[in-house]
Protein backbone atom coordinates (compact mmCIF):
# COMPACT_ATOMS: atom_id res chain seq x y z
CA UNK A 1 0.00 0.00 0.00
CA UNK A 2 1.41 3.47 -1.06
CA UNK A 3 -0.33 6.49 0.27
CA UNK A 4 -1.89 8.75 -2.90
CA UNK A 5 -2.77 11.65 -1.29
CA UNK A 6 -2.10 15.41 -1.99
CA UNK A 7 0.61 15.18 0.45
CA UNK A 8 2.18 12.05 -0.27
CA UNK A 9 1.87 12.66 -4.20
CA UNK A 10 3.79 16.07 -3.20
CA UNK A 11 6.35 14.09 -1.90
CA UNK A 12 6.96 11.58 -5.41
CA UNK A 13 4.61 9.01 -3.89
CA UNK A 14 3.52 8.40 -7.98
CA UNK A 15 7.25 8.01 -8.61
CA UNK A 16 7.74 5.61 -6.28
CA UNK A 17 4.91 3.27 -7.19
CA UNK A 18 6.26 3.21 -10.70
CA UNK A 19 9.61 2.45 -9.32
CA UNK A 20 8.22 -0.38 -7.18
CA UNK A 21 6.09 -1.73 -10.22
CA UNK A 22 9.55 -1.67 -12.15
CA UNK A 23 11.46 -3.53 -9.80
CA UNK A 24 8.63 -5.90 -9.35
CA UNK A 25 8.61 -7.11 -12.81
CA UNK A 26 12.33 -6.81 -13.17
CA UNK A 27 12.51 -9.71 -10.31
CA UNK A 28 9.33 -11.69 -11.84
CA UNK A 29 7.07 -11.41 -9.16
CA UNK A 30 4.61 -9.39 -10.23
CA UNK A 31 2.26 -12.47 -9.50
CA UNK A 32 2.75 -12.43 -5.73
CA UNK A 33 3.29 -9.00 -5.31
CA UNK A 34 0.22 -5.89 -5.73
CA UNK A 35 0.81 -2.11 -5.67
CA UNK A 36 -2.35 -0.39 -4.47
CA UNK A 37 -1.96 3.39 -4.47
CA UNK A 38 -4.75 4.43 -1.05
CA UNK A 39 -5.72 7.41 0.13
CA UNK A 40 -4.22 9.16 2.94
CA UNK A 41 -2.69 7.14 5.92
CA UNK A 42 -3.01 9.84 8.38
CA UNK A 43 1.31 10.16 9.70
CA UNK A 44 1.50 12.34 7.23
CA UNK A 45 5.27 13.97 8.75
CA UNK A 46 6.12 10.91 7.77
CA UNK A 47 4.97 10.41 4.49
CA UNK A 48 5.42 9.07 1.96
CA UNK A 49 4.43 5.94 3.44
CA UNK A 50 4.31 2.29 2.36
CA UNK A 51 2.66 -0.22 4.06
CA UNK A 52 3.63 -4.40 3.33
CA UNK A 53 1.30 -6.95 3.98
CA UNK A 54 0.30 -9.31 5.45
CA UNK A 55 3.16 -8.32 7.75
CA UNK A 56 1.63 -4.58 8.72
CA UNK A 57 5.78 -3.32 8.01
CA UNK A 58 5.25 0.60 7.97
CA UNK A 59 7.87 2.08 6.23
CA UNK A 60 7.81 5.86 6.38
CA UNK A 61 9.75 8.81 4.54
CA UNK A 62 10.73 6.79 1.72
CA UNK A 63 12.00 7.43 -1.41
CA UNK A 64 12.61 6.26 -5.07
CA UNK A 65 16.08 5.42 -4.30
CA UNK A 66 15.25 3.44 -1.27
CA UNK A 67 12.80 0.98 -3.58
CA UNK A 68 15.11 -1.40 -5.11
CA UNK A 69 16.65 -2.33 -1.30
CA UNK A 70 12.92 -2.29 0.25
CA UNK A 71 12.00 -4.74 -3.04
CA UNK A 72 15.06 -6.92 -2.25
CA UNK A 73 14.82 -7.39 1.12
CA UNK A 74 11.63 -7.63 2.05
CA UNK A 75 9.46 -8.78 -1.29
CA UNK A 76 12.16 -11.62 -2.71
CA UNK A 77 13.97 -12.39 0.77
CA UNK A 78 11.30 -11.38 3.47
CA UNK A 79 12.98 -8.94 5.54
CA UNK A 80 12.51 -5.98 6.42
CA UNK A 81 14.36 -2.86 5.55
CA UNK A 82 15.29 -1.74 8.31
CA UNK A 83 16.84 1.86 7.32
CA UNK A 84 13.03 2.86 6.84
CA UNK A 85 10.83 0.96 9.21
CA UNK A 86 8.90 3.72 11.06
CA UNK A 87 10.72 4.05 14.18
CA UNK A 88 7.70 3.88 16.57
CA UNK A 89 7.01 0.46 15.57
CA UNK A 90 10.36 -1.11 16.99
CA UNK A 91 10.11 -2.52 20.14
CA UNK A 92 12.96 -5.12 21.99
CA UNK A 93 14.00 -6.19 18.76
CA UNK A 94 10.42 -6.78 17.10
CA UNK A 95 8.23 -4.76 14.56
CA UNK A 96 4.99 -4.13 15.78
CA UNK A 97 2.32 -3.57 13.63
CA UNK A 98 1.84 0.29 13.32
CA UNK A 99 -1.93 0.17 14.66
CA UNK A 100 -0.20 -0.40 18.01
CA UNK A 101 1.70 2.65 18.57
CA UNK A 102 0.63 5.94 19.83
CA UNK A 103 -0.38 7.97 17.24
CA UNK A 104 -3.18 4.76 15.65
CA UNK A 105 -4.33 3.08 18.71
CA UNK A 106 -6.88 5.70 20.58
CA UNK A 107 -8.12 6.79 17.15
CA UNK A 108 -11.54 5.17 16.04
CA UNK A 109 -11.97 5.32 12.62
CA UNK A 110 -15.60 5.77 11.01
CA UNK A 111 -15.93 8.78 8.87
CA UNK A 112 -12.08 8.02 7.59
CA UNK A 113 -13.06 4.11 7.24
CA UNK A 114 -10.94 2.67 3.82
CA UNK A 115 -8.80 5.65 3.82
CA UNK A 116 -5.30 4.00 3.95
CA UNK A 117 -6.95 0.50 2.85
CA UNK A 118 -8.61 0.31 -0.39
CA UNK A 119 -7.66 1.32 -3.69
CA UNK A 120 -10.02 4.49 -3.60
CA UNK A 121 -10.27 4.52 -7.54
CA UNK A 122 -11.33 0.76 -7.45
CA UNK A 123 -15.30 0.57 -6.46
CA UNK A 124 -15.01 -3.68 -6.32
CA UNK A 125 -12.61 -2.96 -3.29
CA UNK A 126 -14.67 -0.44 -1.51
CA UNK A 127 -17.96 -3.00 -2.20
CA UNK A 128 -15.50 -5.54 -1.33
CA UNK A 129 -15.40 -3.66 1.91
CA UNK A 130 -19.19 -3.36 2.49
CA UNK A 131 -19.54 -0.19 0.57
CA UNK A 132 -23.23 0.07 -1.25
CA UNK A 133 -24.13 -2.83 1.48
CA UNK A 134 -26.18 0.43 3.32
CA UNK A 135 -27.77 1.78 0.39
CA UNK A 136 -29.05 -1.65 -1.19
CA UNK A 137 -30.02 -2.11 2.81
CA UNK A 138 -31.94 1.04 2.71
CA UNK A 139 -33.75 0.65 -0.28
CA UNK A 140 -34.88 -2.97 0.20
CA UNK A 141 -35.63 -2.79 3.65
CA UNK A 142 -36.22 0.50 5.24
CA UNK A 143 -38.89 3.22 4.93
CA UNK A 144 -37.59 6.98 4.97
CA UNK A 145 -38.93 7.77 8.28
CA UNK A 146 -36.87 4.29 9.67
CA UNK A 147 -33.75 5.73 7.69
CA UNK A 148 -34.10 9.62 9.13
CA UNK A 149 -35.16 8.07 13.01
CA UNK A 150 -31.73 5.80 12.48
CA UNK A 151 -29.84 9.20 11.75
CA UNK A 152 -31.60 10.91 14.21
CA UNK A 153 -31.24 8.01 17.22
CA UNK A 154 -27.48 7.82 16.07
CA UNK A 155 -27.09 11.42 17.70
CA UNK A 156 -24.81 12.41 14.53
CA UNK A 157 -24.10 15.98 14.38
CA UNK A 158 -22.87 18.19 11.64
CA UNK A 159 -18.92 18.47 10.98
CA UNK A 160 -19.25 21.29 8.87
CA UNK A 161 -18.96 23.52 12.16
CA UNK A 162 -22.46 24.31 13.03
CA UNK A 163 -23.06 21.07 15.28
CA UNK A 164 -26.56 20.40 13.99
CA UNK A 165 -28.32 17.02 14.19
CA UNK A 166 -28.37 15.70 10.86
CA UNK A 167 -31.38 13.51 11.36
CA UNK A 168 -33.62 16.58 12.18
CA UNK A 169 -32.14 18.47 9.42
CA UNK A 170 -33.43 15.82 6.94
CA UNK A 171 -36.15 15.03 8.66
CA UNK A 172 -37.78 18.57 8.07
CA UNK A 173 -36.59 18.56 4.21
CA UNK A 174 -38.37 15.27 4.27
CA UNK A 175 -41.66 16.76 5.55
CA UNK A 176 -41.81 19.66 3.14
CA UNK A 177 -44.11 19.04 0.22
CA UNK A 178 -42.53 19.61 -2.91
CA UNK A 179 -41.88 17.85 -6.01
CA UNK A 180 -38.46 18.30 -6.10
CA UNK A 181 -36.04 18.61 -3.52
CA UNK A 182 -32.41 18.91 -3.18
CA UNK A 183 -28.84 17.28 -1.61
CA UNK A 184 -25.88 18.98 -1.62
CA UNK A 185 -22.58 17.60 -0.16
CA UNK A 186 -20.67 20.52 1.47
CA UNK A 187 -16.57 20.39 0.00
CA UNK A 188 -15.53 23.59 0.31
CA UNK A 189 -13.20 23.31 2.56
CA UNK A 190 -11.25 26.64 3.42
CA UNK A 191 -10.03 26.28 6.57
CA UNK A 192 -5.98 27.22 6.34
CA UNK A 193 -4.14 24.12 7.76
CA UNK A 194 -7.58 21.93 7.34
CA UNK A 195 -7.67 18.74 4.95
CA UNK A 196 -10.36 16.00 6.34
CA UNK A 197 -12.93 16.75 3.59
CA UNK A 198 -10.27 16.62 1.25
CA UNK A 199 -8.33 13.60 2.66
CA UNK A 200 -12.00 11.48 2.78
CA UNK A 201 -12.67 12.58 -0.92
CA UNK A 202 -8.95 11.05 -2.20
CA UNK A 203 -9.10 8.03 0.42
CA UNK A 204 -12.91 6.94 0.15
CA UNK A 205 -14.79 8.86 -2.39
CA UNK A 206 -17.27 5.92 -2.91
CA UNK A 207 -18.73 6.90 1.16
CA UNK A 208 -19.42 10.20 0.44
CA UNK A 209 -21.95 9.30 -2.75
CA UNK A 210 -23.52 6.10 -0.86
CA UNK A 211 -24.37 8.54 1.84
CA UNK A 212 -25.59 10.98 -0.60
CA UNK A 213 -28.02 8.59 -2.09
CA UNK A 214 -29.36 7.39 1.30
CA UNK A 215 -30.03 11.11 2.20
CA UNK A 216 -31.87 11.62 -1.15
CA UNK A 217 -33.96 8.34 -0.20
CA UNK A 218 -34.27 9.67 2.90
CA UNK A 219 -35.94 12.98 1.93
CA UNK A 220 -37.52 12.09 -1.23
CA UNK A 221 -35.00 13.87 -3.79
CA UNK A 222 -33.44 12.82 -7.30
CA UNK A 223 -30.67 15.15 -7.46
CA UNK A 224 -27.59 15.85 -6.00
CA UNK A 225 -24.65 18.31 -6.08
CA UNK A 226 -21.69 18.06 -4.30
CA UNK A 227 -19.80 21.85 -4.23
CA UNK A 228 -16.18 21.07 -3.73
CA UNK A 229 -12.93 23.61 -4.35
CA UNK A 230 -11.02 23.34 -7.39
CA UNK A 231 -8.00 23.24 -5.13
CA UNK A 232 -8.63 19.88 -4.95
CA UNK A 233 -7.55 18.40 -7.93
CA UNK A 234 -7.03 14.65 -6.91
CA UNK A 235 -10.04 14.82 -5.05
CA UNK A 236 -12.23 15.94 -7.82
CA UNK A 237 -10.70 13.42 -10.21
CA UNK A 238 -11.06 10.57 -8.03
CA UNK A 239 -14.91 11.91 -6.88
CA UNK A 240 -15.54 11.77 -11.24
CA UNK A 241 -14.17 8.48 -11.24
CA UNK A 242 -16.05 7.24 -8.87
CA UNK A 243 -19.36 8.74 -9.70
CA UNK A 244 -19.01 7.38 -13.30
CA UNK A 245 -18.21 3.81 -11.63
CA UNK A 246 -20.94 3.54 -9.78
CA UNK A 247 -23.07 5.23 -12.86
CA UNK A 248 -22.12 1.77 -14.40
CA UNK A 249 -22.75 -0.66 -11.84
CA UNK A 250 -26.02 1.04 -11.56
CA UNK A 251 -25.76 2.45 -8.05
CA UNK A 252 -26.54 6.21 -9.44
CA UNK A 253 -28.89 7.23 -12.18
CA UNK A 254 -32.33 5.57 -12.15
CA UNK A 255 -34.16 2.65 -11.02
CA UNK A 256 -31.43 2.07 -8.54
CA UNK A 257 -30.92 -2.04 -7.69
CA UNK A 258 -34.55 -2.60 -8.93
CA UNK A 259 -36.04 -0.60 -6.48
CA UNK A 260 -37.89 2.11 -8.56
CA UNK A 261 -35.54 5.11 -6.73
CA UNK A 262 -33.77 7.33 -9.22
CA UNK A 263 -30.51 9.68 -7.94
CA UNK A 264 -27.84 11.39 -9.52
CA UNK A 265 -25.27 13.60 -8.56
CA UNK A 266 -23.42 16.61 -10.62
CA UNK A 267 -19.98 18.17 -9.44
CA UNK A 268 -19.85 21.59 -8.93
CA UNK A 269 -16.38 23.45 -8.68
CA UNK A 270 -15.73 26.50 -6.08
CA UNK A 271 -13.17 29.28 -6.78
CA UNK A 272 -11.94 29.23 -3.54
CA UNK A 273 -14.59 31.73 -1.61
CA UNK A 274 -14.14 30.66 2.02
CA UNK A 275 -17.62 32.16 2.75
CA UNK A 276 -18.97 29.50 0.35
CA UNK A 277 -18.72 27.39 3.52
CA UNK A 278 -21.65 29.06 4.83
CA UNK A 279 -25.02 27.07 3.66
CA UNK A 280 -26.49 29.98 1.79
CA UNK A 281 -23.66 31.54 0.66
CA UNK A 282 -22.90 27.74 -1.23
CA UNK A 283 -26.34 27.64 -2.38
CA UNK A 284 -26.57 30.87 -4.39
CA UNK A 285 -22.74 29.89 -6.13
CA UNK A 286 -24.47 26.48 -7.53
CA UNK A 287 -27.01 28.63 -8.79
CA UNK A 288 -24.53 31.02 -10.47
CA UNK A 289 -25.04 33.75 -8.61
CA UNK A 290 -21.74 35.17 -6.57
CA UNK A 291 -21.30 33.73 -2.77
CA UNK A 292 -22.69 35.91 -0.55
CA UNK A 293 -25.28 34.41 2.68
CA UNK A 294 -28.90 35.67 2.67
CA UNK A 295 -30.71 35.70 6.05
CA UNK A 296 -32.49 32.79 7.54
CA UNK A 297 -34.82 32.03 8.34
CA UNK A 298 -36.45 30.47 5.76
CA UNK A 299 -33.79 27.78 6.01
CA UNK A 300 -32.68 25.09 3.38
CA UNK A 301 -34.22 22.50 4.30
CA UNK A 302 -37.38 24.32 3.76
CA UNK A 303 -36.28 26.49 0.88
CA UNK A 304 -32.93 26.56 -0.82
CA UNK A 305 -31.56 25.15 -3.80
CA UNK A 306 -33.91 27.37 -6.67
CA UNK A 307 -35.99 27.89 -3.80
CA UNK A 308 -36.51 23.86 -3.43
CA UNK A 309 -36.31 22.25 -0.34
CA UNK A 310 -32.39 21.25 0.06
CA UNK A 311 -30.13 19.53 2.76
CA UNK A 312 -26.47 20.31 3.15
CA UNK A 313 -24.27 18.14 4.76
CA UNK A 314 -20.51 18.12 4.42
CA UNK A 315 -17.84 15.58 3.77
CA UNK A 316 -17.05 14.31 7.06
CA UNK A 317 -20.86 14.11 8.44
CA UNK A 318 -21.68 11.96 5.07
CA UNK A 319 -18.64 9.55 5.58
CA UNK A 320 -20.64 8.36 8.90
CA UNK A 321 -23.68 7.64 7.36
CA UNK A 322 -23.05 4.33 5.68
CA UNK A 323 -21.85 3.00 8.60
CA UNK A 324 -24.45 4.24 10.82
CA UNK A 325 -26.93 2.07 8.91
CA UNK A 326 -24.99 -0.65 8.94
CA UNK A 327 -24.29 -1.31 12.41
CA UNK A 328 -27.11 0.62 13.43
CA UNK A 329 -27.58 3.74 15.79
CA UNK A 330 -26.67 2.17 19.21
CA UNK A 331 -23.31 1.36 18.26
CA UNK A 332 -22.80 5.10 16.81
CA UNK A 333 -24.56 6.50 20.06
CA UNK A 334 -22.25 4.57 21.88
CA UNK A 335 -19.32 6.47 20.82
CA UNK A 336 -18.66 10.12 22.24
CA UNK A 337 -20.43 11.46 24.99
CA UNK A 338 -23.96 12.31 26.05
CA UNK A 339 -24.31 15.64 23.66
CA UNK A 340 -21.58 14.60 21.09
CA UNK A 341 -21.87 11.18 19.90
CA UNK A 342 -19.52 9.67 17.44
CA UNK A 343 -15.59 10.58 16.50
CA UNK A 344 -13.97 14.09 15.18
CA UNK A 345 -11.57 14.16 12.43
CA UNK A 346 -8.87 17.08 13.23
CA UNK A 347 -6.08 18.02 11.12
CA UNK A 348 -3.12 18.17 13.73
CA UNK A 349 -1.09 20.98 12.84
CA UNK A 350 1.93 23.84 13.84
CA UNK A 351 4.17 23.25 16.10
CA UNK A 352 3.78 19.22 16.78
CA UNK A 353 5.50 16.46 16.06
CA UNK A 354 3.31 14.06 14.19
CA UNK A 355 1.45 16.85 11.88
CA UNK A 356 -1.72 14.79 10.32
CA UNK A 357 -5.27 13.45 10.20
CA UNK A 358 -6.50 11.87 13.26
CA UNK A 359 -9.96 10.34 13.85
CA UNK A 360 -10.81 10.21 18.00
CA UNK A 361 -13.62 9.47 19.66
CA UNK A 362 -15.63 12.54 21.39
CA UNK A 363 -14.89 13.09 24.23
CA UNK A 364 -11.30 12.54 24.33
CA UNK A 365 -9.05 15.27 26.02
CA UNK A 366 -6.66 18.08 24.19
CA UNK A 367 -3.69 16.70 26.18
CA UNK A 368 -4.54 13.10 24.91
CA UNK A 369 -4.46 14.47 20.82
CA UNK A 370 -1.86 17.12 21.40
CA UNK A 371 0.72 15.09 23.69
CA UNK A 372 -0.15 10.77 23.57
CA UNK A 373 -1.18 11.16 19.55
CA UNK A 374 0.15 14.25 18.55
CA UNK A 375 3.72 13.36 19.86
CA UNK A 376 3.90 16.59 21.89
CA UNK A 377 6.01 19.70 20.85
CA UNK A 378 9.41 19.18 18.42
CA UNK A 379 12.35 20.78 19.43
CA UNK A 380 11.75 20.42 23.67
CA UNK A 381 9.78 23.49 23.05
CA UNK A 382 6.72 24.32 25.82
CA UNK A 383 3.49 23.97 24.68
CA UNK A 384 1.52 27.65 24.70
CA UNK A 385 -1.46 27.62 23.02
CA UNK A 386 -4.52 25.10 20.88
CA UNK A 387 -6.63 27.31 18.31
CA UNK A 388 -9.67 24.88 17.10
CA UNK A 389 -12.21 25.76 14.66
CA UNK A 390 -9.81 27.19 12.06
CA UNK A 391 -9.71 30.93 11.42
CA UNK A 392 -12.99 31.35 13.65
CA UNK A 393 -11.80 29.42 16.44
CA UNK A 394 -10.30 30.41 20.02
CA UNK A 395 -7.17 29.87 21.32
CA UNK A 396 -6.72 27.78 24.55
CA UNK A 397 -3.96 27.21 26.79
CA UNK A 398 -2.40 24.50 28.78
CA UNK A 399 -4.95 24.99 31.49
CA UNK A 400 -7.45 23.48 29.48
CA UNK A 401 -5.38 20.29 28.09
CA UNK A 402 -7.85 17.91 30.28
CA UNK A 403 -10.91 19.45 29.01
CA UNK A 404 -13.00 16.94 27.18
CA UNK A 405 -13.51 17.68 23.05
CA UNK A 406 -16.86 17.84 22.44
CA UNK A 407 -18.99 20.30 20.74
CA UNK A 408 -20.11 22.10 24.26
CA UNK A 409 -16.80 22.12 25.48
CA UNK A 410 -15.32 23.63 23.28
CA UNK A 411 -18.16 26.67 22.85
CA UNK A 412 -18.03 27.25 26.16
CA UNK A 413 -14.21 27.63 26.40
CA UNK A 414 -14.53 30.46 23.66
CA UNK A 415 -13.84 28.20 20.90
CA UNK A 416 -15.77 25.94 18.77
CA UNK A 417 -15.42 22.92 16.92
CA UNK A 418 -15.42 24.09 13.00
CA UNK A 419 -14.68 21.70 10.72
CA UNK A 420 -11.52 20.45 12.77
CA UNK A 421 -8.36 22.51 12.06
CA UNK A 422 -6.14 21.87 15.10
CA UNK A 423 -3.16 24.45 15.17
CA UNK A 424 -0.60 23.38 17.85
CA UNK A 425 1.32 26.60 18.80
CA UNK A 426 4.59 26.81 20.81
CA UNK A 427 6.21 29.03 23.38
CA UNK A 428 7.85 31.16 20.13
CA UNK A 429 4.44 31.69 19.14
CA UNK A 430 2.83 35.53 19.57
CA UNK A 431 -0.52 34.94 20.69
CA UNK A 432 -0.83 38.68 19.14
CA UNK A 433 0.39 38.08 15.87
CA UNK A 434 -1.80 34.86 16.05
CA UNK A 435 -5.02 36.92 16.48
CA UNK A 436 -3.91 39.58 13.72
CA UNK A 437 -3.00 36.95 10.95
CA UNK A 438 -6.59 35.39 11.25
CA UNK A 439 -7.80 38.72 11.38
CA UNK A 440 -6.09 39.26 8.30
CA UNK A 441 -7.62 36.09 6.87
CA UNK A 442 -11.44 36.54 7.83
CA UNK A 443 -10.87 40.26 6.32
CA UNK A 444 -10.19 39.02 2.73
CA UNK A 445 -12.67 36.47 2.82
CA UNK A 446 -15.75 38.65 4.21
CA UNK A 447 -18.07 38.74 1.40
CA UNK A 448 -18.77 42.47 2.07
CA UNK A 449 -22.69 42.44 2.08
CA UNK A 450 -23.34 42.99 5.76
CA UNK A 451 -21.38 46.34 7.19
CA UNK A 452 -20.84 44.76 10.67
CA UNK A 453 -18.22 41.98 9.06
CA UNK A 454 -17.01 44.04 5.96
CA UNK A 455 -16.10 47.43 7.47
CA UNK A 456 -15.59 45.90 11.79
CA UNK A 457 -13.15 42.98 10.57
CA UNK A 458 -10.99 46.06 9.02
CA UNK A 459 -11.21 48.38 11.99
CA UNK A 460 -10.06 45.28 14.42
CA UNK A 461 -7.20 44.20 11.54
CA UNK A 462 -6.26 48.02 11.97
CA UNK A 463 -6.29 48.00 15.37
CA UNK A 464 -4.15 44.78 16.00
CA UNK A 465 -1.67 45.89 12.93
CA UNK A 466 -1.27 49.02 15.62
CA UNK A 467 -0.51 46.92 18.32
CA UNK A 468 1.78 44.67 16.80
CA UNK A 469 3.77 47.76 15.25
CA UNK A 470 4.01 49.42 19.05
CA UNK A 471 1.68 52.08 18.57
CA UNK A 472 -0.70 50.59 20.52
CA UNK A 473 -2.46 51.91 23.93
CA UNK A 474 -4.99 51.30 26.12
CA UNK A 475 -7.66 52.88 24.63
CA UNK A 476 -6.81 50.31 21.58
CA UNK A 477 -7.57 46.87 23.61
CA UNK A 478 -10.77 47.93 25.04
CA UNK A 479 -11.94 49.17 21.64
CA UNK A 480 -11.12 45.82 20.43
CA UNK A 481 -13.07 43.94 22.94
CA UNK A 482 -16.43 46.33 22.08
CA UNK A 483 -15.82 45.82 18.26
CA UNK A 484 -15.51 42.39 18.61
CA UNK A 485 -18.44 41.72 20.56
CA UNK A 486 -20.58 44.13 18.59
CA UNK A 487 -18.93 42.11 15.52
CA UNK A 488 -20.14 38.88 16.48
CA UNK A 489 -24.14 40.30 17.45
CA UNK A 490 -24.54 41.89 14.32
CA UNK A 491 -22.90 39.95 11.29
CA UNK A 492 -25.52 38.42 8.88
CA UNK A 493 -23.77 35.11 8.85
CA UNK A 494 -21.21 32.78 10.55
CA UNK A 495 -18.61 34.13 8.92
CA UNK A 496 -18.44 37.99 10.51
CA UNK A 497 -20.07 36.03 14.14
CA UNK A 498 -16.84 34.20 14.39
CA UNK A 499 -14.01 36.19 12.95
CA UNK A 500 -13.80 37.85 16.43
CA UNK A 501 -12.74 34.46 18.35
CA UNK A 502 -9.00 34.33 18.03
CA UNK A 503 -9.28 38.26 19.46
CA UNK A 504 -11.74 37.48 22.39
CA UNK A 505 -9.97 34.13 23.46
CA UNK A 506 -6.33 35.80 22.85
CA UNK A 507 -7.06 38.87 25.22
CA UNK A 508 -8.92 36.31 27.72
CA UNK A 509 -6.12 34.28 27.79
CA UNK A 510 -3.11 35.91 26.98
CA UNK A 511 -3.84 39.35 28.06
CA UNK A 512 -0.34 39.68 29.37
CA UNK A 513 1.02 39.87 26.22
CA UNK A 514 -1.53 42.50 24.69
CA UNK A 515 0.28 44.72 27.72
CA UNK A 516 3.60 43.51 26.97
CA UNK A 517 2.97 44.79 23.49
CA UNK A 518 1.28 47.84 24.51
CA UNK A 519 3.17 49.37 27.73
CA UNK A 520 6.81 48.00 27.40
CA UNK A 521 6.54 47.78 23.78
CA UNK A 522 7.94 44.48 23.19
CA UNK A 523 7.00 41.61 21.74
CA UNK A 524 7.62 38.64 24.15
CA UNK A 525 8.12 35.50 21.74
CA UNK A 526 10.04 37.75 19.52
CA UNK A 527 7.80 37.77 16.52
CA UNK A 528 6.86 41.55 16.03
CA UNK A 529 9.40 42.62 13.91
CA UNK A 530 8.24 46.34 14.96
CA UNK A 531 9.23 45.56 18.33
CA UNK A 532 12.14 43.32 18.21
CA UNK A 533 15.88 44.40 17.65
CA UNK A 534 18.93 41.66 16.57
CA UNK A 535 22.11 41.88 18.50
CA UNK A 536 25.00 40.10 18.65
CA UNK A 537 26.63 39.16 22.00
CA UNK A 538 30.93 39.90 22.12
CA UNK A 539 31.53 37.02 24.60
CA UNK A 540 29.54 34.57 22.50
CA UNK A 541 30.61 35.44 19.44
CA UNK A 542 33.39 33.41 17.47
CA UNK A 543 34.48 35.83 14.46
CA UNK A 544 33.14 32.79 12.03
CA UNK A 545 31.72 35.95 9.71
CA UNK A 546 28.54 33.56 8.83
CA UNK A 547 26.15 35.79 9.70
CA UNK A 548 27.93 38.68 7.59
CA UNK A 549 28.12 36.43 4.78
CA UNK A 550 24.61 35.78 4.76
CA UNK A 551 22.70 38.89 6.10
CA UNK A 552 21.02 40.29 2.85
CA UNK A 553 21.67 43.71 3.74
CA UNK A 554 25.29 43.91 4.48
CA UNK A 555 24.30 45.37 7.70
CA UNK A 556 26.54 43.00 9.81
CA UNK A 557 30.49 43.96 9.90
CA UNK A 558 33.42 42.90 11.89
CA UNK A 559 36.97 41.32 11.37
CA UNK A 560 37.74 37.49 11.21
CA UNK A 561 38.51 36.23 14.85
CA UNK A 562 36.69 39.21 15.92
CA UNK A 563 33.51 39.98 17.29
CA UNK A 564 30.85 41.11 14.84
CA UNK A 565 28.66 43.65 15.09
CA UNK A 566 24.93 44.83 13.57
CA UNK A 567 24.01 48.28 12.27
CA UNK A 568 20.81 48.75 13.62
CA UNK A 569 19.56 51.50 11.41
CA UNK A 570 20.47 49.05 8.24
CA UNK A 571 18.92 45.78 9.29
CA UNK A 572 15.56 44.81 7.89
CA UNK A 573 15.25 42.36 11.12
CA UNK A 574 14.85 39.16 9.01
CA UNK A 575 16.35 36.80 11.37
CA UNK A 576 18.95 35.02 8.97
CA UNK A 577 21.97 36.12 11.43
CA UNK A 578 19.84 34.20 14.17
CA UNK A 579 19.14 31.35 12.51
CA UNK A 580 22.54 30.69 11.19
CA UNK A 581 24.68 31.46 14.08
CA UNK A 582 26.37 28.03 15.39
CA UNK A 583 27.06 29.67 18.51
CA UNK A 584 24.15 31.01 20.13
CA UNK A 585 26.06 34.27 19.83
CA UNK A 586 22.55 36.45 17.97
CA UNK A 587 20.31 37.79 20.56
CA UNK A 588 16.65 39.39 20.07
CA UNK A 589 15.91 41.79 22.33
Amino acid sequence: MVCGGTGCTSSDSNQIIAKLNQEIAGHGIQEQVEVVRTGCFGLCELGPVVIVYPEGIFYSRVEVQDIPKLVEAHLLHGKPYEKKIYEKTKQDGETLNFEETEFYKKQVRIALHNCGVIDPENIDEYIGSDGYQALGKVLKTMGRQEVIDTIKQSGLRGRGGGGFNTGLKWEFAAKQDKKQKYVICNADEGDPGAFMDRSILEGNPHSVIEAMAIAGYAIGSSQGFIYVRAEYPIAVQRFVKALAQAREYGLLGDNILGTGFCFNIDVRLGAGAFVCGEETALIHSVEGHRGMPTPKPPFPAVQGLWEQPTIINNVETLANVAQIILKGAAWYAGIGTEKSKGTKVFALGGKVVNTGLVEVPMGITLREVIFEIGGGIPGGKKFKAVQTGGPSGGCLTEEHLDCSIDFDTLTSLGSMMGSGGMIIMDEDTCMVDVARFYLDFTRDESCGKCTPCRIGTKRLLELLDKITEGKGSMEDLEKLENLSVQIKNASLCALGQTAPNPVLSTIKYFREEYMAHIVDKKCPAGVCKSLISYQIDSDLCRGCSLCAKKCPTDAISGEMKEPFVIDTAVCIKCGVCFDVCKFKAVAIV
